[in-house]
């Protein structure tokens, strides 16, 4: 273990007595945050050379971000339990028993949550809900089922206090699924997000369009193009946390992101930087990801010795690494400056060509870097394209094209986003508020996400540009409780701060109306 110095320890403590005075925080949200405070003094992990100055500068010169996973990560950050499972055989150690009605299916669901850890202390994944509960929804006549749902999901709006928690329906139409999206459309909640898994031929109209009111209305669910995610992960994977492809019964051990523009800063052109910058830092992140994932799996006990590991809901084979990066389009300009070059991306074909030509060299370094415990992706780490923190000054998310930048033809954004989709196995997507007048023709998003999934985009989502609930990136909040927590009261979703920040920094309210 390094030695802490007293600089350290001292702005600790100063963060300690604001974290405990802050009139804006919520009693569980001060004990989380308190918990971060006292990780961040331990040093257990042994470093890569040349970590510090790519990790712990300022935001402006940052190439690598451990997104606030801690120094001592004492479990994989997001966690994907089979609830399948749990649903059929029960749990030894929570003392519950297969449920035989609606009723105990729903109150099971609920108390297996609250024993699901992950990076924010909430179950990032709730389950594929409408295949979970569609043997239950027989048990009640269907008035009595909707209004089961509407308190489930009531439920765990008020006690899982963060939108990164993520519940997926589809592709197949069901009555839980139907009743599901009903009970949302009425509700307007931030929490859980919601991803419906698209398949033409399989999802039929009547259920997609019901599934687009819903989106207008509470800003979910999303849509991912199933074909595609089944093809790379097989039928055994789900959407969480923002917009996570991630293995059933696994999960990720750790996800980390390149700060691609402020590498492209440390360049002097485009050649250096494919050739020495950005190979350097793929280089240091990767191997500051397998120490992470050294210690999780050999040191911290969390596979030998928690519950979902003992009775099989979880499989430590079954978990991978999440290779994250921000700000492409932000690289690709500043190189586009250094060498004297006109055109911007998702404006330019010789812009958008170097940001494929970037992707391919992050790809490829990938393929080639192996990790030992992550033979569930053929010993490689998952390609994510990130989607930005509340502190984020002009870092665009993932791929995207920057806010106040989109072309003026959804179709031309379209095209764009066609060449960068394909890369991010476990994650990417685009967001298109919509205008009013959609109300009146949901058919018209619907065209769209058929036409945007034959052309394999991976992963879109809509809301409505009146809508209370909005998509911030991969997670929702609501406006009304942004200009709470904006005004210093406290609100109750941690996630509410993140929107905050992301709006004034990230310009999210600017987006491009369609």
């Amino acid at each position: 273990m390094r030695e802490i110095t007293m600089e350290r320890v001292n702005q600790t403590r100063e963060n300690i007595l604001n974290i405990i005075e802050s009139p804006s925080l919520t009693h569980e949200q001060k004990l989380t945050n308190l918990a971060c405070a006292a990780d961040s003094l331990m040093e257990v992990l042994k470093l890569p050379e040349g970590l510090d100055e790519l990790l712990n500068v300022p935001i402006d010169r940052q190439c690598i971000c451990d997104l606030s996973e801690g120094h001592a990560p004492m479990r994989p950050r997001y966690i994907v339990p089979d609830y399948a499972k749990f649903m059929k055989e029960g749990s030894e150690f929570l003392q519950l028993a297969p449920p035989a009605d609606l009723y105990e299916a729903l109150n099971n669901l609920l108390i297996f949550y609250k024993h699901v850890p992950s990076v924010t202390n909430y179950p990032v994944y709730v389950g594929q809900l409408d295949e979970l509960l569609e043997p239950f929804m027989d048990t009640v006549d269907e008035a009595q089922a909707k209004k089961l749902l509407k308190m489930f999901m009531i439920h765990i709006d008020r006690t899982v206090l963060d939108s990164f928690s993520h519940a997926n329906i589809g592709p197949k139409p069901t009555k839980a699924g139907r009743l599901l999206l009903e009970v949302e459309t009425e509700l307007e909640h931030a929490v859980p997000n919601l991803t419906l898994k698209y398949e033409e031929g399989v999802t039929d109209d009547a259920f997609m369009l019901k599934a687009v009111d819903c989106a207008l209305h509470s800003a979910k669910p999303s849509f991912a193009n199933h074909a595609m995610f089944r093809k790379e992960l097989t039928e055994k994977y789900v959407i969480a946390s923002c917009y996570n492809g991630l293995p059933l019964g696994g999960g990720a051990y750790t996800l980390c992101r390149l700060i691609l523009g402020n590498i492209a800063k440390r360049a002097e052109n485009i050649q250096d930087f494919k050739e020495r910058e950005l190979p350097y830092v793929l280089n240091i992140m990767a191997e500051y990801m397998d120490e992470r994932i050294r210690f999780e799996v050999e040191e911290s006990g969390f596979f030998e010795n928690h519950f979902l590991v003992k009775e099989g809901f979880v499989r430590r084979e079954r978990f991978s690494g999440m290779y994250g990066l921000v700000g492409l389009a932000d690289c690709v300009n500043i190189l586009f400056e250094k060498e004297g070059l006109e055109g911007r991306f998702g404006h330019d074909d010789r812009a958008n060509e170097l940001g494929v030509e970037i992707m391919e060299i992050i790809r490829e370094f990938n393929m080639k870097h192996e990790n030992r415990y992550c033979e569930v992706s053929g010993g490689h780490f998952l390609l994510h394209a990130q989607v930005g923190l509340a502190e984020d000054q002009n870092v665009t998310p993932g791929t995207r094209i920057p806010i106040g930048e989109e072309p003026e033809e959804l179709i031309d954004q379209l095209m764009v986003l066609n060449k960068f989709h394909k890369y991010f196995v476990s994650g990417t997507g685009d967001i298109f508020p919509i205008d009013l007048t959609v109300h009146r023709n949901p058919e018209y998003v619907l065209d769209i996400i058929k036409g945007a999934f034959r052309m394999d985009l991976r992963y879109l989502s809509f809301y409505s540009s009146d809508s209370d609930v909005i998509r911030v990136t991969g997670y929702l909040v609501k406006r009304s409780e942004m200009e709470k927590l904006d005004k210093g009261l406290a609100v109750l979703q941690n996630t509410t701060g993140l929107g905050l920040g992301a709006s004034k920094n990230g310009h999210i309210l600017e987006r491009k109306v369609r």
